[in-house]
């Protein structure tokens, strides 16, 4: 994009101005409207979540055989919630701010297989394109125990048909492991900033890893590409897929169980405000829809990302979606923050979910390694650097007084629930843990 262009844009859209100078901020969007007013732009409805939902309880006797760690769950892939009082005090003597209300972690860090929120996307779209093929071949029908499917005779059938993703990292673990435990060939497709272990991980499972120099927007191309020549291969588009999006979805229904059980209340008087942390988009605007579903217009959804990959801040900001990218603006699309490493938002989750999301902020990378060092002394829990994304969501909501006057929350966030949604770090290897840790000392 030209420099004439760029003047032209941040005089029409002053915020890019602190965009370029990589400055934490937030936007909440002026564009955000009801639940049902916002409903029709995304495509999908609660039916098709329900669909996703009843897929995953069929493939449960599965993972029950071929992951035993899914058998204290019955083989439903689900993650913890629990309560962060230490973390929330800490919060505010770090942001030196009061922090009312409940403040929460959503520990998809912690979900079976892969350890990360790609288990949940990545893993359904895989079932959904097996038991399709199964299916069509004769061999299984919806009535069937789905246990059947952990055999050689499904693999053997499998061994024949390909799944291609591109990755930044941990979208590539959750397919690679459940593609290649049902005889998938696997290939991934990782960008630059792909960590090391995850790459081996994937190797260790029998998957075809590619590795690329440059970022993660040109590994999803090649993917693509490989896929588009080969009538047996199925690419996973983590841009413009509705299976992931639906996949993510189902997360809604399930923390809505998990809150009744835990007698936590959300209404017009006890809002819920959601952290999710952001890269091309498809995990945070699948469990986003997915929460609208489960709570109407009592939950607000909150977009983070780093300040050297504000891609969907970007695009929804500017309107331009994935006709713009951070490259565009000369921002280097470089963070430790692996997952996040995007430069150019999916323009399908832009376009369907920019009504329903209340706002989005941005942090640095300093911050990140900071604020994982702080859950970690304070609740004990180990993640990696882009699973905080969300944590300094809380200070924006609760000190931007133009944002809650307009939304009529001012009055009721004493009796919020503020839930942060960790994406990732179950699987990091205990000596990158430790190098985290050191660097959020520094």
């Amino acid at each position: 994009m030209n420099q004439t262009r760029n003047i032209q844009l941040i005089n029409e859209f002053p915020l890019l101005e602190s965009l370029i100078d990589l400055k934490p901020l937030s936007w909440f969007n002026p564009k955000v409207t009801s639940y049902a007013e916002a409903l029709p732009y995304v495509g999908l409805t609660a039916l098709d979540v329900q669909e996703a939902s009843k897929r995953l309880l069929r493939f449960a006797p599965f993972f029950c055989q071929a992951f035993p760690e899914t058998q204290q769950s019955n083989g439903i892939i689900e993650s913890p919630l629990q309560t962060i009082p230490a973390m929330q005090a800490a919060l505010s003597d770090y942001y030196q701010t009061s922090l009312p209300g409940r403040m929460m972690i959503k520990l998809d860090s912690q979900l079976p297989i892969s350890g990360s929120i790609k288990a949940r996307g990545g893993i359904y779209e895989v079932l959904q394109h097996a038991e399709k093929l199964a299916i069509s071949a004769g061999l299984l029908s919806l009535d069937d125990d789905y246990s059947k499917i952990n055999s050689a005779q499904f693999r053997a059938f499998f061994s024949q048909y390909k799944i291609a993703v591109g990755s930044t990292g941990n979208l590539g673990l959750s397919i690679g492991i459940i593609g290649a435990s049902l005889g998938f060939q696997v290939s991934v497709h990782m960008s630059a900033d792909a960590r090391q272990w995850k790459k081996d991980r994937l190797r260790s499972h029998g998957v075809n890893v590619i590795e690329y120099e440059s970022d993660y927007s040109i590994a999803v191309e090649h993917g693509r590409e490989e896929a588009l020549q080969d009538p047996f291969c199925h690419f996973v588009d983590d841009e413009n897929s509705t299976s992931l999006f639906l996949g993510y979805a189902v997360a809604g229904e399930r923390l809505k169980q998990q809150f009744i059980e835990q007698d936590i209340i959300v209404d017009a008087e006890h809002p819920l405000f959601v952290y999710l942390p952001c890269g091309v988009g498809g995990g945070p605007g699948g469990v986003a829809f997915g929460l609208k579903l489960a709570f109407g217009d009592h939950v607000h959804c909150i977009f983070a990302e780093p300040t050297h990959s504000p891609c969907m801040l970007l695009g929804v900001y500017t309107g331009l979606h994935d006709q713009i990218s951070v490259q565009d603006l000369g921002i280097d699309n470089i963070t430790a923050a692996d997952g996040l490493a995007v430069g150019r938002a999916s323009g399908f989750i832009g376009k369907a979910m920019e009504r329903m999301l209340d706002g989005y902020i941005t942090l640095t990378d300093a911050d990140m390694y900071q604020l994982l060092g702080l859950v970690h002394d304070t609740e004990q829990l180990k993640l990696e650097p882009s699973a905080l994304a969300g944590m300094p969501g809380i200070m924006h909501v609760v000190t931007n007084s133009d944002y809650l006057e307009r939304m009529q929350l001012s009055d009721s966030l004493a009796n919020a629930t503020h839930l942060v949604w960790a994406t990732g770090g179950g699987m990091v290897p205990e000596a990158e843990m430790t190098a985290y840790l050191q660097q959020a000392k520094h």
